[in-house]
């Protein structure tokens, strides 16, 4: 399979090119157009149990669509997501990687998705109470509201909610002030996750919790 990410870094697109017998998994709705020659089938994320997890605890869609390539010669996919951002592809780490939702878009054969317990602080910054974690061999692509940042993280490590977007499974959340009462009230950072462990996290530059926020006043 080959591919290429147009449209850098606020409008990124993926334009994939499947061989003949191979295929992809995508988010239900990540498909801007296709050869016709493509077929496509449905069907739950990771099975029913874990796809209903993710519907209603987790805030992700309950179906993936499979896309393959039945000819016998290249065809064209392209896929992207419903905000403006970058997209980036990952070789799934050993230990799989966890994804906020909204940032998933697709994966090659040889990965498994599932669903990992996320905790009560994820719940209390809106993130849901179960995460998408990716498993196996193969390649993942993910995106989010703005550009992506990798960040190598060695004990603690403090992000302002909303703008994490995929971490190591390995690394443990916790939700607080991002100071005291009154400094958190006034600054406007307010509640903050606090990561600790060791271990890989993507941050997106933007929140789209911030821009309802700032658009929320003047559309009244």
């Amino acid at each position: 399979m080959k591919y290429e990410i147009r449209y850098k870094p606020a409008f990124a697109a993926m334009f994939i090119t499947l061989e003949p017998g191979e295929k992809i998994t995508a988010e239900a709705g990540a498909m801007t157009s296709m050869d016709a020659q493509l077929t496509m089938t449905t069907e739950f994320s990771g099975g029913f149990f874990q796809a209903i997890l993710r519907k209603f605890l987790g805030g992700e869609s309950l179906f993936v669509n499979i896309f393959k390539n039945k000819t016998n010669q290249p065809l064209t996919l392209v896929l992207s997501q419903s905000i403006i951002g970058d997209i980036v592809p990952l070789d799934v780490p050993p230990n799989g990687i966890c994804f906020q939702p909204g940032a998933y878009i697709a994966h090659t054969p040889g990965v498994k998705m599932g669903v990992q317990w996320a905790g009560l602080a994820s719940f209390i910054s809106g993130e849901g109470l179960f995460k998408l974690r990716l498993q196996g061999k193969g390649r993942v692509f993910f995106g989010a509201y703005g550009g992506i940042s990798e960040k190598q993280v060695r004990g603690g490590f403090i992000v302002d909610t909303s703008h994490l977007v995929a971490y190591d499974p390995a690394i443990k959340m916790s939700v607080g002030l991002s100071g005291g009462l009154l400094s958190s009230l006034t600054s406007g950072e307010g509640l903050v996750n606090r990561l600790k462990g060791n271990g890989k996290i993507y941050l997106q530059s933007r929140s789209i919790s911030g821009l309802v926020g700032y658009l929320r006043p003047k559309v009244r």
